[in-house]
Parts: structure tokens; sequence; C-alpha cells
């Protein structure tokens, strides 16, 4: 295992991250052991979570996630062995039952999402606290063709502020931020230079074969303001898996239970990936480990984020670090990229 340094901290993180957000929903407490205790055994040191978790947000499931890991840790004693992602959600997003369905990053609201993240996670202290989503109405979670509009948001100096209180009392490490626009990422990290206040070691989001659109902006700042991208969705739902091909239905699968998960299956985003596909088998390459590869590859990239339901996946989704792709198939990959760009962006 590869181990990266995150943003310009001292902490160095796994170039694979455990993502957990089936756990509380398909997958058991006893299913997120097992997948802890096997992504250890790999040199996996880097878990993200979020409040919010399972997925899809429901008030029956919210925060089981946390509970889970919080519970791991309790049994197993090595809290210090592992480096603790988690987010606080933001408004919106259908979810109308967290903070009393209007969440905000102020001061009071980041203080108490915090505090129940560090109980529910059995833990004093939190290595990476990111902001879920932006407060503000901007372009996130496939939302194209931004239209301005000018409601209220908390300013992002202020929720700066909130969380250096909470980086001064010890139980954040370090921020960072998830489904930022280039604008948002740059405004915090403009802040936080003019201000001394704390600075953005990272950025979670989407970033795939079939979504590529973080390279145009966002990755130019996250080498040169070391602020990496923590990669989620790099398999598309599993539609890079090739298990949703010939029309076939798993009925275990994500797509096949929630239909709000939308985002990567239409016919642009199937038919380009048919084709990694088709080039995986090709190269005689399974082609999740290939589609894993190549944003773990990419010189952005901090963390690739990876989330599985079963421990067969999840040991495929592992031996993905076994992989160097081939110039040959890198160029196949531009060619494909080329001609169906970003068809799930």
């Amino acid at each position: 295992m590869e181990y990266r340094s995150l943003g310009r901290t001292n902490l160095k993180v796994s170039s694979l991250c455990l993502g957990t957000m089936t756990w509380g929903e398909q997958n058991d407490q006893a299913q997120a052991f097992a997948q802890i205790d096997r992504a250890k055994t790999a040199g996996i040191n880097f878990i993200d979570t979020a409040e919010m978790y399972p997925v899809p947000p429901r008030p029956e499931t919210y925060a089981t996630t946390e509970q889970y890991i919080g519970n791991y840790f309790q049994s197993r004693g090595d809290r210090a062995d592992w480096i603790i992602a988690t987010k606080i959600a933001g408004p919106g997003n259908g979810i109308t039952h967290i903070r009393g369905g209007q969440p905000k990053f102020n001061r009071e609201q980041i203080r108490t999402a915090l505090d129940n993240s560090l109980r529910r996670l059995q833990t004093d202290w939190i290595d990476l606290y990111q902001l879920h989503w932006p407060e503000r109405s901007t372009n996130f979670f496939g939302q194209l063709g931004y239209r301005h509009q000018d409601g209220d948001f908390t300013p992002l100096e202020e929720t700066l502020e909130a969380l250096d209180a909470e980086v001064k009392a010890g139980k954040i490490r370090h921020i960072g931020l998830s489904n930022e626009t280039p604008w948002g990422a740059m405004k915090y990290l403009q802040l936080a230079e003019a201000r001394g206040l704390p600075r953005s070691v990272s950025i979670q989001n989407p970033y795939n074969l079939l979504n590529r659109s973080f390279e145009v902006g966002l990755a130019e700042i996250s080498i040169r303001e070391q602020c990496g991208l923590l990669a989620y969705s790099p398999l598309a739902f599993g539609m890079l898996s090739g298990k949703y091909e010939n029309g076939a239905r798993p009925a275990s699968a994500r797509l096949m239970l929630f239909q709000r998960f939308a985002r990567y299956n239409n016919p642009q985003a199937k038919a380009a990936c048919s084709r990694y596909v088709k080039l995986a088998r090709e190269h005689g390459l399974d082609p999740a480990q290939m589609a894993l590869a190549y944003v773990t590859a990419q010189p952005f990239v901090t963390s690739n984020i990876i989330g599985a339901t079963s421990l067969e996946q999840l040991e495929s989704n592992i031996r993905s670090t076994e992989i160097t792709l081939s110039s040959e198939v890198l160029a196949a990959i531009e060619a494909i990229h080329t001609e169906q760009p970003n068809p799930a962006p």
C-alpha cells in the first residue's frame, strides 16, 4: 500500500480509503467490522464516513454508520491506528431529519454536529472534518447549468472561525471540503491564509472514468494548493465494474434497490461504460480494477475512496493497487474520453 501526504500536514494516508456509506443499510455491523479488519490487513489506514450515512438518508438509519465505526473502535481498541474522516451535512438534498431540516455551517450547528459525531465514533478527536456539500446554492451532485441565487448562507469566514475554535479545542485535527466548486475551494483557501484560519487539506468530489469534470479547474487547485482530491464514486456506483452490462440487473445492487441513484444510469453513460468494460477485458484486466487504478494514479488524487457491500468486492478493489496501466490502455481510455467526454458529470 502506498501512503500519501494529506495536504500540507504530517499525516500520511493510504492511497485507498475505506468508504462506509452502505453500513447500516446494505451492510450490518458484523459485515462492517469484517470490512474494517480486511482493510487494515491490506494496509489501509483511512476511513471516510459522515453523520448523514448510510445512504439513502432516512430518519430511521441516521448516523448508524458512525455508530458502527465507534463500536468497532470500542471492540478492537485501535482508534489510534486510524485516520478518521467524517462530514457535517449541509441543507437540502431531501433531508428533513437533521437539525430540524435546516442544517447550516454556523458555530452552534458545527459544535452540535461535531460533538454528536465524536460521541457516536467513541473518540476524542476527528482527524479530518469535512463540509459535506456547500450551504450555498451552487453546482453539486450532478447539477448542470449554473443558475445564480442570492439566498442567505453562513459567511465562509464565519464557518472557518467556528472550525478554528474546534481545532483549538483539540476536537478536530484538520478540515476538508466536499462537493465543492473552484470558487468555493479557492475562497476557503484565501480566507484561511489571510485570516490565519484552518486551511483545507483535501477536497472530496466525484471522480471516475464517466465523470472527469474535476480535471478542469479543481485539479490545478489540488496540486498548486496541496489540497488533494479524495475521489468518491470511483466506480460510478458500480457501473464501471461491468455488472450492469447487457441489461443485467443484479438484485442486491444499489442502482436496483434505490431509484434516486440515477446519476450514472443515463444512455450516454451506459454506452461509454460498455466501451471501458470492453477495453479492460480486451487487455485481460478486471473492469473495476482498471477503473480504480486509473483514479488512484492521478497526480491530484490523495486517496481513492472504495466502497464495497461484500468482502469479495473489497478484496478485488484492494488488488487494484497491484495494477499499473500500460501506455496502450491509457491511450485507449483517452480515446474513449475524447469521443464521449464526461457522460455523467
